[in-house]
């Protein structure tokens, strides 16, 4: 069974590539925000958030895509099959956080984080993604180098080319 999650920096594509993944494979598909967060960005309860990630990584197939609480980071990498880190440079990330909360403003986003209806502030937003790739990026990227060594898939990517290439690959048959 597969268990993939996608773990970067916000507004790097991560839920719309476990979106097409998901229909790609057959497989469910879980946003971490949609655990983490209340309606107007009000973070869930711990307790809460906990209970719910513990249920959903104890099924038998998903794709995951989010970051959430540090500490339920490393539950997800221990038990995913595939892991996709997209790890972009950080003006990337606020380049595309941006367009999408021009998206938002605008009433054109089709998919919006946690399903949530309020856009997020967006200096919270940019403070949040400042502090994911100083603080929390060199761990993560150290959770996936040692799922690596351990036997587990990893896709690093880069760049939005990247990502863009990654995502059209899926629609190729496989055989």
């Amino acid at each position: 069974m597969s268990r993939i999650i996608i773990l970067g920096n916000a507004g790097g594509g991560k839920s719309t590539l476990a979106r097409k993944i998901a229909r790609s494979r057959g497989l469910p598909h879980f946003e971490i925000d949609k655990l983490l967060w209340l309606e107007g960005w009000i973070p869930a309860p711990l307790d809460t958030y906990a209970r719910k990630h513990e249920e959903v990584i104890s099924g038998q197939a998903w794709v995951i895509d989010g970051v959430g609480h540090w500490n339920s980071i490393p539950a997800r990498v221990d038990r995913a099959t595939e892991i996709i880190l997209i790890d972009m440079p950080l003006w990337m990330h606020f380049w595309l956080a941006a367009e999408r909360q021009i998206s938002w403003a605008s009433a054109d986003l089709a998919h919006p984080p946690g399903g949530l209806l309020a856009m997020p502030p967006t200096r919270d937003l940019f403070r949040t993604i400042w502090e994911i790739d100083e603080e929390w990026m060199p761990g993560i990227r150290a959770l996936c180098t040692d799922a690596e060594r351990d036997g587990k898939t990893l896709h690093c990517i880069r760049g939005v080319d990247a990502l863009e290439a990654f995502s059209n690959d899926l629609d190729k048959p496989k055989c």
